[in-house]
């Protein structure tokens, strides 16, 4: 069955980097669009970033452009998003997420960036 994994949350001062991984398996990973989302504290689940099945197209939600990077591993079947220049306002619990018959989700991990 379709299982993803996120690892790499945690707390980060302002200006900061992380690095999120998730780990997938279940399906034909070298197949599949990947992509990030992430819910804030009393807000609405959003997008953040995709990455096509090949990892040559890559697509971001305008808030993250030139700070956030989605890349993958197909050997591994791995999708990271690195991120940088964090902001209080991207703390959220972040997913990971395919599409096949309908939406897949992972457990989420929680970034925290302080001011």
């Amino acid at each position: 069955q379709v299982q993803l994994v996120e690892s790499g949350g945690g707390l980060v001062q302002s200006g900061g980097s992380l690095r999120l991984s998730c780990a997938a398996s279940g399906f034909r990973f070298d197949w599949t669009v990947m992509r990030w989302y992430r819910q804030a504290p009393g807000k609405e689940r959003e997008w953040v970033a995709r990455i096509s099945a090949t990892g040559a197209a890559t697509t971001y939600t305008d808030s993250v452009k030139g700070r956030f990077t989605i890349s993958r591993d197909n050997a591994k079947q791995t999708v990271d998003l690195q991120m940088n220049s964090l902001k209080p306002e991207d703390t959220a619990v972040y997913y990971c997420n395919t599409y096949r018959d309908r939406d897949f989700w992972g457990q989420g991990t929680e970034v925290t960036v302080s001011s």
